[in-house]
């Protein structure tokens, strides 16, 4: 981390985070691009919000499926692309019904490029 002074202004850094439905994946990820995202990560997940999952029919037995399956994007960005990128990830990954996921903006303390050790906007 680097030193600062109490005058210097650090540039700000956001992560983040959407759970959305993997059918909009791709939709979500061109989103991204066209504001400027260059990075992004993306893991599977399963979970639940208020859709409480289903139930479903196998071989004539009932079971309740709770966990869902869903897709979690992280990025991190510069304050200036926040507003952009949650409002195109909000748009792409919107279908209109029930479970279509949530969007999380938080702050980031410090990002740093392992291979060149830059940090904060640089490093992203």
């Amino acid at each position: 981390m680097r030193e600062t002074d109490d005058t210097e202004e650090l540039p700000k850094v956001k992560k983040i985070e959407a759970i959305i439905k993997p059918f909009k994946l791709d939709e979500v990820k061109e989103a991204l691009q066209e504001v400027g995202v260059q990075g992004i990560t993306v893991t599977e997940a399963k979970g639940f919000g208020r859709q409480k999952g289903h139930t479903e029919l196998y071989r004539g037995a009932e079971y309740v499926v709770d966990f869902l399956p869903k897709v979690k994007i992280e990025v991190v960005i510069g304050d200036d692309v926040v507003e952009r990128a949650v409002e195109a990830v909000r748009k792409a990954a919107a279908t209109g019904r029930i479970g279509d996921g949530k969007i999380f903006v938080s702050p980031v303390e410090e990002a740093i490029r392992i291979r060149t050790g830059e940090s904060g906007l640089d490093a992203i």
